[in-house]
């Protein structure tokens, strides 16, 4: 039966949960896959509760059954580093230099991360070179708690960045220079890979900040902004005036001068890159990550930059199960490149192999690993003792008396194995307890996110007036809005309904609109919703 590798890429806003399997020797195909938003930003006092929800809305469409997961967070979560340290002193002495430089360059103090470190290769003065990753571990440990809570099991514990070059590397092959751009939500990852060389940079230029500045050229409020961001939005190739639509030239332009600060980001970094690291000049950059799906993001970065853009696409590499809708993947591939990193890593079959596994994980691991041996090797002592007596004893006697001693081990073995299984049962019990709790939270936690989502959709000076099963009211005064879209605050508010995960889009619509008041200076509307 082929070997089957679960992954799970986190990021800002979305999380990408997938499955692979063992193809070959060397290689993995991509057996299921699915996307969810989070309905908030992400971050270690929420994950909790933010998590959850995501992770079991792809588990219930996509029916990827809970097992081992190896997880991927996002780069603002890590800090890398990169030294040259000297090999003489031994282990001992290395280690120690590992831990200085962690104490040096990471602004938290040691005992609250959690840091590994691979050894890349020699330099040319004959130190090592290493790359060390650390997180904090109360992060890492609320993502992987947040993991477990819905029956994921997590193994190992990757940086998106380093995941993603990983499959760059396993794809591409060779020891060109290139750079891959992971534009996300709230940060764009930058890796330079070569050869055995890499350097990476999280830069805080990303497609957050393309609705904000849309936002903010339109007027409008940020929900809208990154409705109309997914909708309409390109990047300006510069000019006066490019569209003669003039909310979609403003979205464009808006567009362009962020992609123009994160240009300038992007060759700080190769200029750093190539001063300090002595690297080439990177023949070839791919894009990948949501954000990076604007319309001639392409086009304007090969002009900026003069170098060959590429989107990248994984899946070119690694095969495809027949139940993958290929499609679909050929869109979705920017988005859950990080998985096929994940699963290469888990599989054996990657280059860079940092696990950033909370200590309480590895701990727990450890003890789990030590029931099948410590029942085996009771196994062969049983047989070892039956061996010795029947090779060097051919009194009867003597071997009776064997005979029982061995009996009795085996009676105390029995024994051993009904512990096992009475802890067997303990943990089932806390499996069911662990999911009647996660029940308990969907079932409290659902009214206060839909009430959530809807205040999120609302535009400021509206307020609910009448919340019935299916059908909210909504009054806002009338003076307080103006229309910059040519669509009515009713509309704009469904609009932005429409795009919310937890809610059924066919179902949104508006039933009523009235004034109320003295002079009817209040407007109201009645907007019918059905939630997932």
């Amino acid at each position: 039966m082929a070997k089957k590798y679960q992954t799970l890429n986190i990021g800002a806003a979305t999380i990408e949960l997938a499955e692979y399997e063992a193809a070959g020797k060397g290689s993995l195909s991509l057996v299921a896959y699915g996307t969810a938003p989070l309905a908030a930003p992400l971050d270690a006092d929420n994950a909790s509760t933010v998590l959850p929800p995501a992770l079991m809305d792809i588990v219930r469409e996509k029916g990827i059954r809970p097992g081992r997961v190896a997880i991927s967070v996002s780069g603002q979560m890590v800090f890398p580093r990169f030294a040259a340290i000297p090999a003489a002193g031994g282990e001992e002495r290395f280690e120690q230099m590992v831990r200085y430089e962690v104490e040096q360059n990471i602004p938290f103090p040691i005992d609250e991360m959690v840091c590994d470190r691979q050894v890349l290769g020699d330099t040319e003065s004959g130190d090592k070179s290493v790359m060390i990753v650390a997180a904090k571990v109360d992060q890492v440990e609320a993502i992987t708690d947040a993991v477990a809570s819905v029956g994921f099991s997590p193994e190992l514990v990757d940086a998106s960045p380093i995941a993603i070059t990983n499959a760059l590397r396993f794809c591409r092959g060779g020891d060109d220079c290139a750079v891959m751009l992971d534009i996300g939500a709230k940060t764009t990852s930058l890796v330079i890979v070569e050869g055995d060389k890499i350097y990476n940079r999280s830069i805080p230029v990303a497609g957050n900040a393309v609705t904000k500045e849309i936002s903010a050229a339109l007027g409008c409020s940020q929900e809208e902004a990154e409705s109309l961001k997914r909708e309409r939005a390109y990047v300006s190739m510069g000019g006066v005036t490019e569209d003669e639509d003039e909310v979609a030239d403003r979205i464009a332009k808006a567009c362009r001068a962020v992609m123009t600060r994160l240009v300038a980001e992007i060759s700080r970094s190769i200029n750093f890159y190539r001063s300090q690291q002595g690297g080439s000049a990177p023949s070839k950059l791919y894009l990948t990550g949501g954000s990076a799906l604007l319309q001639q993001v392409d086009v304007f970065f090969s002009e900026a930059l003069q170098i060959e853009v590429e989107f990248f696409n994984p899946f070119e590499a690694i095969g495809t199960g027949p139940k993958v809708d290929v499609e679909a993947l050929g869109y979705d591939a920017a988005l859950i490149a990080a998985t096929a990193g994940v699963a290469l890593h888990a599989a054996g079959l990657a280059r860079f192999t940092v696990n950033l596994l909370p200590p309480s994980l590895v701990e727990a691991r450890a003890e789990r690993a030590k029931i099948p041996f410590v029942a085996v090797a009771g196994v062969f002592l049983v047989a070892a003792l039956v061996l010795v007596m029947l090779g060097f004893d051919n009194g009867a006697a003597a071997l009776t008396a064997r005979r029982d001693a061995a009996m009795d081990k085996t009676r105390e073995l029995e024994g051993f194995a009904k512990k096992v299984k009475a802890a067997e049962e303990r943990l089932e019990g806390e499996q069911a307890a662990a999911e009647a709790f996660r029940r308990v939270l969907d079932s409290r936690s659902a009214a206060a996110m839909r009430l959530s989502v809807v205040r999120d959709a609302l535009l400021p000076g509206m307020w609910i007036e009448k919340w019935e099963p299916g059908r909210l009211t909504v009054r806002y005064w009338k003076d307080r809005f103006k229309d910059v879209t040519g669509k009515t605050p009713g509309e704009r508010v469904v609009e932005s309904l429409k795009h919310r995960p937890i809610v059924d889009p066919d179902s949104v619509r508006i039933a009523d609109m009235s004034a109320v008041g003295k002079d009817a200076q209040v407007a109201q509307f009645t907007v019918e919703v059905k939630f997932k």
